[in-house]
């Protein structure tokens, strides 16, 4: 029997990529680079949809 994937909404603003790193150009003493860490505001950083407050589905 196939398994099938579940459906998962994806968050349409960032496409399920919810955090990223971003360089600050410097670097530390050790050599790595400095980074910043982003995330989505409107999935909060789940990668998944969040469902509109108030909005509900009436009738058919």
């Amino acid at each position: 029997m196939p398994q099938h994937a579940q459906n998962t909404p994806v968050c349409r603003d960032c496409d399920g990529f919810a955090t990223a790193a971003i360089t600050t150009g410097t670097r530390h003493t050790d050599g790595t680079r400095g980074t910043l860490t982003v995330t989505c505001p409107t999935c909060k950083g789940t990668g998944h949809r969040v469902p509109a407050a108030g909005l509900t589905h009436v009738g058919r």
